[in-house]
């Protein structure tokens, strides 16, 4: 399983450079609802029509996480460390999905790459 970031969804649903290594990933792949809302937004302030677009990605395998009350827990606990590297709370969210599943995350944001967690990133481009 991977989690995906809502910048790698973004890249794979706007077809920008390292969507296609998400497209290879989402049959299994899962987000925290909190990134969808992420996604979801990020859509609409392009104007992208986002009726049915959930529905079709939980078609290709992928599934929406509800945000959990540890989960939550975990991404406060990530404030100190995220702070310094600018992430904000749907990036801690991100990252609080994997350390609970126990996942890789799939992201665009390179400076995730400088985090010390116990939790593989992987960069999409």
């Amino acid at each position: 399983m991977v989690v995906l970031d809502a910048s790698a969804l973004l890249a794979f649903l706007h077809d920008e450079p390292g969507g296609g290594q998400v497209e290879s990933e989402l049959d299994g792949a899962v987000m925290s609802t909190v990134n969808w809302s992420e996604v979801v937004q990020k859509a609409l302030q392009r104007g992208v029509d986002v009726c049915g677009i959930r529905e079709d990605l939980q078609e290709l395998g992928m599934q929406i996480i509800p945000f959990s009350a540890k989960q939550a827990e975990l991404a406060a606990d990530l404030y100190e460390t995220a702070r310094t590297h600018g992430l904000s709370l749907a990036d801690r969210a991100c990252l609080a999905l994997a350390l609970d599943s126990q996942a890789s995350i799939l992201t665009a944001d390179r400076v995730w790459q400088h985090l010390k967690l116990p939790l593989s990133i992987e960069l999409i481009r």
